[in-house]
């Protein structure tokens, strides 16, 4: 096939070579990417996606692989380092995201909401982190995600050139960081709720404490629920857009500890 496809289509095995290196690492790439990797976008349509990111970036980044192409043996190591380098920058990517799903949970837990109107995402999760996640997709497909991706890619090369491993400092280190600032960020855009929450339960508890005749059960439970829709509707655009420049931040400097 590797030798079928060249005569055929009038292109050289080298330039061949190169476009299967980049398509491993942008298809490995494109399976955990924010918008473009959801498990709801059928896998036809993914596929597609991920051949049009390998006709714009491979033009770009061949310089950089011809003395690779031409070298023995390099279509299995490319299987086994360009996955990797592909996993590792869609993940960080995925991780932003995923801030939202994790702080949709702690005001779900917080407010009593976590069964409000059931869920309607592919992966079981509370109706708040549902909208959130569909609002922040939104909100990264308004900042030209298409075009950071080809960007990110096109980096990722001078960072992790083809055909070498990441470093398992690197990978680490990154990675943590990574993960760090994903759960401070999803538990400062759930402060809100969580501190209403701390402050209606110790009010409760102030109110039994006064009252033991008063069931405080069935008064509380409709208030915290009516209380953390209200908030939902008040402060949920203002979270978005704080996650939103965060992304931002993200997209442009995705390698920052490299």
């Amino acid at each position: 096939m590797m030798e079928f496809i060249p005569s055929t289509f009038g292109v050289s095995q080298d330039a061949l070579t190169i476009a299967f290196l980049v398509f491993l690492r942008v298809g490995a790439m494109m399976a955990v990417l924010p918008a473009f990797g959801e498990r709801s976008i059928p896998q036809n349509i993914r596929l597609a996606l991920t051949l049009c990111f390998t006709i714009i970036v491979a033009p770009v980044v061949s310089a950089d692989l011809i003395p690779l192409a031409s070298e023995q043996g390099i279509i299995g190591r490319g299987l086994a380092t360009e996955v990797l380098a592909g996993l590792a920058v869609g993940i960080v990517l995925r991780i932003f995201v995923m801030i939202l799903e994790m702080a949709g949970a702690m005001i779900a837990q917080s407010t009593s909401l976590s069964q409000m109107f059931g869920g309607g995402a592919v992966d079981a999760q509370p109706v708040v982190g549902h909208m959130l996640l569909v609002g922040g997709l939104a909100l990264a497909a308004k900042l030209d995600l298409h075009v950071r991706v080809v960007e990110i890619l096109i980096m990722s090369y001078d960072y992790v050139p083809a055909g070498t491993f990441i470093g398992a400092g690197d990978l680490s280190e990154w990675g943590l960081q990574h993960i760090r600032t994903g759960f401070s960020m999803a538990f400062s855009l759930s402060a809100p709720f969580v501190i209403a929450s701390l402050v209606y339960n110790v009010a409760l508890g102030v109110i039994n404490r006064a009252m033991p005749q008063l069931m405080v059960a069935m008064v509380g439970a409709p208030a915290i629920t009516l209380g953390g829709m209200v908030l939902m509707l008040i402060t949920l655009p203002l979270l978005l857009q704080i996650w939103r420049r965060g992304f931002d931040l993200l997209l442009m400097n995705p390698f920052g500890v490299f």
